[in-house]
């Protein structure tokens, strides 16, 4: 196997990331034209990680995403299902004293309840077999009043950029995979998985129906990536409406 597919059986997604993990944070970078580092600034920002606090970053991979958060000084945990990625994490980020690499999956994680100031998960909500328990489980790990941050691929509302992203898809993209990544076959699945994912209002609402209140989205980069906000209600609240 080295590839998934939309079935997103969770041992064939932790292989197939297990082997494209060594050349991953470079071929992010080809692909997204260098937006990759803005897309984590903005994730960066919308989190607002804070000295002591506790966040949990889901399906973070080799860290790189992690580490940007530790810079604030609060206690990042960085949780991943594939051993490759975690390893090569572990070795990259090493010099950040306040970043911890777990193993674990995002349907059932590893933490108690009310663990964490934050939770967010970059392009990594798409590949989990069940969204929804996922967005459930963010929840049931955070405390009280606290923040989810979801970065991931979308739907552009513009439909010349729709046409251009599918052109770019399609045409321009396959090449800078063979060039770049170690596992080109594995990146047909990710122009799949995005071709599938819904569109920024249907997860919004997916992420209200989990518990979460306050949810909100923004389009990056014309919305080929939006980022979705909410909060953890501190009492019972009814989620209010997206915007």
């Amino acid at each position: 196997m080295t590839r998934a597919d939309l079935g997103k059986d969770p041992r064939d997604v932790s292989a197939m990331f297990d082997r494209v993990a060594a050349r991953y944070d470079r071929t992010n970078a080809v692909l997204s034209v260098g937006n990759a580092a803005l897309w984590r600034v903005a994730t960066t920002k919308a989190i607002a990680p804070k000295p002591g606090e506790r966040i949990l970053d889901v399906a973070a991979g080799t860290g790189t995403s992690s580490a940007s958060l530790a810079k604030s000084g609060a206690s990042v945990v960085a949780a991943d299902f594939s051993p490759g990625m975690i390893e090569v994490g572990r070795r990259r980020q090493a010099h950040v004293p306040n970043l911890v690499f777990v193993e674990a999956d995002a349907m059932k994680l590893p933490f108690g309840d009310a663990d964490f100031d934050a939770v967010t998960i970059s392009f990594g909500l798409r590949n989990v077999k069940e969204p929804k328990v996922a967005l459930a489980e963010f929840l049931r790990v955070t405390k009280p009043g606290g923040r989810l941050v979801v970065c991931e691929f979308s739907h552009p509302p513009v439909g010349v950029v729709r046409a251009g992203y599918d052109f770019y898809q399609k045409v321009v993209m396959p090449p800078l995979v063979k060039l770049s990544s170690s596992n080109d076959d594995a990146y047909d699945y990710l122009n799949e998985s995005i071709n599938a994912w819904p569109d920024q209002p249907t997860l919004a609402g997916w992420i209200r129906e989990s518990g979460w209140a306050d949810v909100a989205w923004r389009n990056l980069t014309a919305g080929i990536v939006a980022l979705h906000r909410a909060r953890k209600p501190l009492t019972g609240a009814v989620a209010a409406p997206v915007e």
